[in-house]
């Protein structure tokens, strides 16, 4: 439904309870367009952050709220995770406007805009669970760079926990240690994509520090929301 002649965001939402700052895509405030929220209760972090696909039956309860969300007047569907790329496919099928799962799709494109021998690196929630299938299901290379934020102090520990309070300052540093890492572990490194749908509020820190493009779901989904 357009305001103002806006597109409107539909966001499927984890059922979590863990602040959201303004940056998450979960805070109204991220987007330069009226956005309309709709929780997936049986998604909850520790259902969708898992290696490999997701069951069926989850990826359904994620287009029948999709569905809730189009009637509602939504014209693009996103998500609160990156991890639901393996649900891309399927949620784009059952839903009649565009979806946009995760950031991690936009990898091809940005590799494909990097000098020769550079790599697009992805900070992810959790490297060990941030699967083959996953990056297969973005487009984007077996042997992308990883680096996860499970080793931080605060972040992962609040999203995975779903704890009621954020230490933003050491939130951010567990970011940025996260992409020092990432950048240590691989010198041709030429840009990077926040897995995370929590990590937005901290690109411009992060981007700062490596000197170099950093990418998130928010870059993405404006994006494709411009084309609208």
């Amino acid at each position: 439904m357009r305001t103002d002649g806006k597109p409107t965001l539909g966001i499927l939402m984890l059922k979590t309870g863990f602040p959201r700052p303004p940056g998450d895509v979960g805070n109204p405030q991220t987007w330069s367009v009226p956005s309309l929220y709709q929780v997936v209760e049986p998604a909850d972090v520790a259902a969708v952050v898992r290696a490999g696909p997701l069951p069926e039956g989850l990826v359904e309860a994620f287009a029948a709220a999709g569905r809730d969300l189009v009637a509602e007047g939504a014209d693009l569907i996103t998500t609160s995770c990156g991890f639901l790329v393996t649900a891309q496919d399927a949620l784009q099928a059952a839903l009649p406007v565009p979806v946009v799962t995760s950031s991690l799709l936009q990898v091809p494109a940005i590799a494909a805009e990097l000098s020769p021998g550079a790599s697009v690196g992805v900070i992810t929630i959790d490297a060990g669970r941030l699967s083959p299938a996953h990056l297969a299901a973005a487009g984007a290379p077996a042997d992308t760079p990883l680096a996860g934020l499970e080793d931080g102090g605060e972040l992962h520990r609040v999203i995975t926990r779903d704890l009621a309070v954020l230490d933003p300052a050491a939130a951010e540093s567990d970011v940025l240690a996260a992409g020092q890492a990432l950048r240590a572990a691989h010198p041709a490194l030429g840009a990077v994509v926040l897995e995370c749908t929590n990590l937005p509020p901290y690109r411009a820190a992060l981007s700062r520090a490596l000197g170099l493009p950093v990418y998130d779901l928010v870059t993405l989904v404006e994006a494709r929301l411009a084309d609208l």
